[in-house]
C-alpha cells in the first residue's frame, strides 16, 4: 500500500476521490488551499483508493499522508 502525500502545508478544500475508485498516475485526488492559492495534489502512480485520511476543512502539513492506494 502506498500513500499520496501533501506537497504543501495548507487546508483541504476538496477531496476528489472515493474509496474503491481506481485512479491513474496524474489524476487529481485532493485540492489544497495554501497561501490563498488552490493547489492540486496528483497521484504519483495509479491504483485503487483504499482509504481517505483527510476531510474538507482539515489542516495538513507538507508530507502528510492524504490518501492510501494499492496496486
Amino acid at each position: 500500500m502506498q500513500a499520496i502525500e501533501s506537497t504543501v502545508a495548507g487546508r483541504i478544500i476538496s477531496v476528489l476521490v472515493k474509496p474503491g475508485q481506481v485512479i491513474n498516475e496524474g489524476d487529481e485526488v485532493v485540492k489544497i488551499e495554501s497561501m490563498k492559492m488552490e493547489l492540486p495534489v496528483d497521484a504519483e502512480r495509479g491504483g485503487k483508493v483504499v482509504e481517505i485520511l483527510v476531510a474538507e476543512g482539515d489542516e495538513v502539513e507538507e508530507g502528510q499522508a492524504l490518501v492510501r492506494i494499492e496496486g
